[in-house]
């Protein structure tokens, strides 16, 4: 057949040029970005300077809520160590994407989100979160969290929005710096990760126990330094299962306990961008004990093909180690039952309305296929098998694919 047409040899340079320059588009730099802005010098030093800046820069889908140069004088004031300014100004990351577009169109007017001093595992009850509430007049304000679980006046304003590339990062100014008593509280030295311990502070008590009286805790603990993320019931969700769970041997306690962890480290950012089947501590031979990670929206689900958990907050995450709250025990196909398929509809009655109606449209002919019928996270290869593309993080696919197809016809 001929080829619908040629691509001169020259066009290969300029298509690996936009090879490269769509892959940077997805990339970011918060130094640089801050850069261009000189009224923000202080606050981009000190991210360089307490090393947030490499924590921003490795993450996707965050929020960076930077304050003037005036602004950090009045924190600088205070007199704060390196550790506990680092955790103030952890409290101005946000672990998801607020534009200034969805900053004016949040459901219900107010919601909260996780910040990187919440993922330090310093913050007790809500301090590691904000609430950011669309007020009257156009304006969104802002508010820290405390220990406990109470929420401040909003004393910060949203200015105008900086950088974005969406659903990436979003850099916004805010009027003033979010303040916290426990990110301004003085910063123990570095010592040992304990996760069953920072389990205990968060919610998670009951299931750092079970840990602890199975004898798996160690297998956690032998992966905190390669890299492990946890998914953890909160103590309310596993009071009821527990019942299920006396019921269960000793060697399968301690599967489904494993089964709750992975032996690498998944931000938040990293299990949104990266759908699919993932391995546990569990999974061993021919025991799979795999669970499927997906986005409902902005909700990160587990799906054991049993059981489908949704992450409902964060203990921890800053690498090696990720311990995410569930609002259910993730259980493994290896050891519950499948859960069935949705039974099919029944058959309407012969010669009734519904019977009638199905044979109607059985009979009708298919519409024609439309071309703006297909989903926007499809394209079409140059052979035209359609290729299912992840659009946050997949522009390398779509480009390498453009030149493969592109060579055919040289």
């Amino acid at each position: 057949m001929r080829p619908l047409f040629r691509l001169p040899l020259f066009s290969l340079p300029l298509l690996l040029l936009l090879l490269l320059s769509s892959t940077d588009a997805q990339s970011h730099n918060i130094t640089r970005i801050l850069a261009k802005h000189p009224e923000f010098s202080t606050f981009n030093h000190y991210l360089t300077t307490t090393h947030l800046a490499d924590e921003i820069n490795r993450r996707r889908t965050i929020t960076v809520c930077v304050v003037d140069n005036a602004g950090m004088s009045d924190l600088l004031a205070k007199h704060l160590s390196l550790p506990s300014l680092k955790n103030v100004l952890s409290l101005h990351v946000f672990a998801d994407y607020f534009g200034a577009r969805k900053l004016h169109q949040i459901s219900k007017g107010s919601t909260t989100t996780s910040t990187l001093f919440q993922a330090t595992g310093e913050a007790a009850g809500t301090a590691g979160y904000v609430n950011i509430t669309d007020m009257k007049g156009g304006k969104v304000g802002f508010a820290t969290g405390n220990n406990e679980g109470e929420y401040g006046d909003l004393t910060s304003t949203f200015v105008k929005s900086v950088d974005e590339i969406p659903y990436v990062v979003a850099v916004i100014q805010i009027s003033h710096v979010l303040l916290s008593p426990d990110a301004e509280a003085p910063v123990s030295g570095p010592g040992a990760l304990n996760v069953t311990t920072l389990m205990e502070k968060q919610g998670c008590k009951a299931f750092a126990d079970l840990l602890k009286s199975s004898g798996a805790e160690e297998t956690f603990v032998q992966n905190v330094e390669a890299g492990l993320t946890v998914f953890c019931p909160s103590d309310g969700v596993l009071s009821s299962f527990m019942p299920s769970y006396k019921n269960l041997t000793s060697e399968g306690k301690v599967s489904l306990l494993l089964y709750h962890g992975t032996p690498t480290y998944k931000s938040l950012g990293m299990l949104r961008s990266k759908n699919g089947k993932m391995n546990t501590l569990a999974t061993e031979g021919a025991n799979k004990y795999d669970v499927t990670v997906q986005n409902d929206g902005e909700d990160v689900k587990l799906d054991t093909n049993v059981v489908t958990a949704t992450i409902t907050g964060t203990v921890i995450d800053e690498d090696p180690v990720a311990v995410f709250k569930i609002d259910k025990v993730l259980l493994p196909r290896e050891l519950f039952k499948e859960a069935p398929p949705a039974p099919a509809p029944a058959p309407a009655p012969k010669g009734s309305k519904g019977a009638k109606e199905k044979d109607t449209a059985a009979d009708a002919p298919a519409p024609a296929a439309d071309e703006d019928s297909v989903p926007a996270d499809q394209t079409a290869s140059a052979n035209g098998a359609i290729r299912i593309v992840n659009f946050r993080g997949g522009w390398m696919s779509v480009a390498l694919s453009l030149i493969l197809g592109c060579l055919v016809f040289i």
